[in-house]
């Protein structure tokens, strides 16, 4: 067996900032290395990052590789790593494996198939249009990451689950700690979390309560309040960044496109695949020393795919992309997320027919903390109306 070619000099975890138009070369870099690479982790040692798409899909889906950080390397801290607690500490989505997790994303999955999310077509279209049309009222320019791309996603999110909307405002300040890093952390989840568990009310109607009556009988109530911490914040992660670009691309290609669904699916699509929620998957671990693609991996291996830079190949072929992952722990949200962009870029279309970009398109700049967050739009100055 082979060892991964290391590439010094190659930081994950540098933040970058770029024009909107300026791809990451960091991608191009990893790419250039070889099906995997090693890289330095910011928490210490390597990891191996994984570049080409039948072997990211293997990895999506092998036995070996966990997603429970108690497998990841000894030493590693939680924080400057970004980890959750081990599975056995908290149980969820994202960090358990095998039977378990499949048990548990039998329960989320009905709530957010692409049948129920479809259903909820014209409850989301008008959330997109209030939220819009409040931001109308003013005269002048509007930064839409200021001032709409984490609420409304929020908003659509507490409205689902039946938390009051008087809430949005606490839970866009608890996932801004989140992002921020740090200590901190642990008091943002617990925050939100608690928040989270308003939408168990024996009152509401949202779909808090139907996860509450569909997750295993051994759940905790501090382990469903930590399920509904998660669909929340993952759910914000999902739209925000890709939110920002969509709009940019919306407006700024609006003289060339009409507003038929077929090419608001087709930018959609492709906004996801070239600015995807996260360039890399979330952390994995290899519970053995195993071999892939004639390179080996030892016990507790931290591995990445890297998902920006598999979709953006340009020898890639057509299909299907990676942007909600592969395999067991495909993104349970993908078909909200879709939804919510699909519905912004349709009311702009409809409802503010004189909406345009304040700033040219090539002026726009993203910025990225690095590592498995994405990049965001530093600001969008957008003037609704004439």
């Amino acid at each position: 067996m082979q060892t991964a070619p290391y590439l010094d000099g190659v930081n994950l975890f540098a933040a970058t900032a770029r024009s909107i138009a300026e791809p990451d070369p960091l991608h191009a870099a990893l790419r250039a290395g070889g099906p995997i690479v090693q890289v330095d982790a910011r928490a210490g040692g390597r990891v191996w990052v994984v570049t080409e798409e039948a072997l990211a899909r293997q990895v999506l889906a092998h036995p070996r590789i966990a997603k429970d950080p108690a497998s990841a390397p000894p030493g590693w801290n939680q924080y400057t790593a970004g980890l959750e607690q081990p599975a056995a500490e908290q149980p969820s989505l994202t960090t358990l494996d095998g039977p378990d997790h499949a048990e548990l994303r039998r329960a989320h999955a009905p709530l957010l198939s692409a049948k129920r999310i479809g259903e909820q077509s014209d409850r989301v279209h008008t959330i997109a249009r209030t939220l819009l049309a409040e931001l109308a009222t003013e005269h002048g320019t509007v930064d839409l990451m200021a001032g709409f791309t984490t609420r409304y996603p929020l908003t659509v999110l507490l409205d689902l689950l039946g938390i009051p909307l008087d809430r949005v405002g606490q839970a866009a300040d608890a996932c801004r700690r989140l992002l921020d890093g740090g200590t901190g952390q642990a008091q943002a989840i617990a925050d939100l979390a608690e928040l989270a568990g308003t939408g168990l009310d024996d009152t509401s109607q949202g779909l808090a309560t139907e996860l509450r009556d569909r997750v295993p009988a051994h759940t905790t109530p501090d382990q469903l309040r930590y399920h509904l911490f998660a669909l929340i914040f993952a759910g914000q992660l999902t739209t925000d960044a890709s939110l920002g670009v969509l709009i940019a691309h919306t407006l700024a290609e609006r003289p060339q496109r009409s507003a038929g669904r077929g090419n608001i699916e087709e930018m959609v699509r492709e906004t996801l695949r070239q600015h995807p929620p996260a360039p890399f998957t979330l952390w994995r671990f290899t519970t053995t020393e195993l071999e892939l693609a004639g390179i080996r991996l030892p016990e507790r291996a931290p591995v990445l795919v890297d998902i920006q830079g598999i979709n953006t190949d340009p020898d890639r072929s057509p299909g299907p992309d990676l942007t909600f992952g592969a395999g067991p722990h495909y993104c349970i949200g993908a078909q909200l997320a879709q939804l919510e962009l699909r519905a912004v870029a349709t009311v702009l279309r409809t409802d503010h027919p004189d909406a345009r970009l304040a700033v040219p398109f090539a002026e726009l700049r993203q910025s990225a903390l690095g590592g498995l967050q994405g990049s965001r739009l530093t600001a969008l100055p957008v003037t609704l109306h004439d």
